[in-house]
């Protein structure tokens, strides 16, 4: 029933995508708003309060709702299934922008690959040129993809499976909501839901890591892994962005950044040297947004095999 549950959600996005501005995603950002303004007296276990409120409320009404599908009848829960997943994934919510950048590259209209960009990532992309534009498409795209489908997938596996979907993608977006806005960048409110998404995604985002190794060049993947991770900021998307770039080829991220560092903990650093190590792949260009499309999409078929093959032999 999983695998039903995944690949009729999967059909039922390609024919109808669900909007980032649906009804259901607007009242739970609403909540996460009212329950951040009632909570955050500036500590980190004010935070802690609030995450597990929404959480809570949001996936144990979930899990009580497959429970009674269930004693109901296998459809009913069937049906549950389908429409979870339907609304956690992710898969076509943004690649309209994606598209709309790589048909404006190709296309050479570099302005409105530039305004599509911005409206996306919400980046400054003025002066921006081509082979930045293309490697923080490609950036965004890897990510977005990871955490709106194969972490959905994996948790989507777990027992009660529907409420672990939803778990996930809330916790995905308190992380962002309550440490990625100016006035929240300084506030101790969002660290505790930044500490346990990390946890969450621990296991997800080497699962995606292997998958885009195993469908992409899988020497550099795992080279790319094992040795230029650690240069970003956020471990979680350096594992993703040097194996997703090792498959593809292109060299993704700002490994300067963990550069940078090293040279100020060191006492004799040799810029030159750093740059020579910087990551393995060429510069990203407007056909690495098309590979970036296909490797996506091996990877996806390749979670859906391994699916397919757990489900039959829990049939047998």
């Amino acid at each position: 029933m999983t695998f039903l549950s995944i690949l009729f959600a999967l059909l039922i996005e390609q024919l109808k995508p669900l909007r980032a501005d649906n009804p259901i995603y607007l009242q739970i950002q609403n909540l996460a708003i009212k329950v951040e303004a009632w909570f955050n007296a500036g500590k980190a276990n004010h935070g802690r309060l609030g995450w597990w409120v929404i959480v809570a409320g949001l996936t144990i009404p979930t899990a009580i709702i497959y429970g009674i599908c269930l004693y109901v009848s296998p459809f009913a829960a069937f049906a549950w299934n389908i429409l979870i997943v339907y609304l956690t994934l992710g898969f076509r919510r943004y690649s309209h922008y994606f598209t709309s950048i790589q048909l404006a590259l190709s296309s050479g209209d570099e302005d409105a690959a530039r305004t599509y960009l911005a409206e996306w990532t919400k980046l400054d992309t003025t002066g921006m040129d081509v082979s930045e534009i293309s490697r923080i498409a490609v950036e965004r795209g890897l990510i977005a993809t990871h955490r709106n489908v194969f972490g959905v997938f994996f948790w989507f596996l777990m027992p009660v499976g529907p409420a672990c979907a939803v778990m996930y993608r809330v916790a995905e977006y308190l992380s962002k909501a309550w440490t990625e806005p100016e006035h929240m960048k300084n506030e101790e409110f969002g660290l505790y839901a930044t500490k346990v998404f990390y946890w969450i995604d621990w296991v997800p985002a080497r699962l995606t890591a292997v998958a885009f190794a195993v469908v992409g060049n899988f020497e550099d993947a795992v080279y790319s892994w094992r040795n230029y991770a650690d240069r970003w900021s956020d471990e979680v998307v350096g594992i993703i962005l040097s194996a997703g770039g090792g498959a593809l080829g292109v060299r993704l991220g700002e490994p300067e950044e963990k550069a940078m560092i090293l040279q100020a903990d060191a006492t004799a650093v040799d810029v030159d040297n750093l740059e020579m190590e910087s990551q393995p792949g060429t510069e990203a260009t407007p056909r690495a947004l098309q590979s970036a499309v296909g490797l996506v999409w091996r990877a996806l078929l390749l979670w859906m095999l391994l699916l397919l093959l757990l489900s039959i032999a829990v049939w047998l």
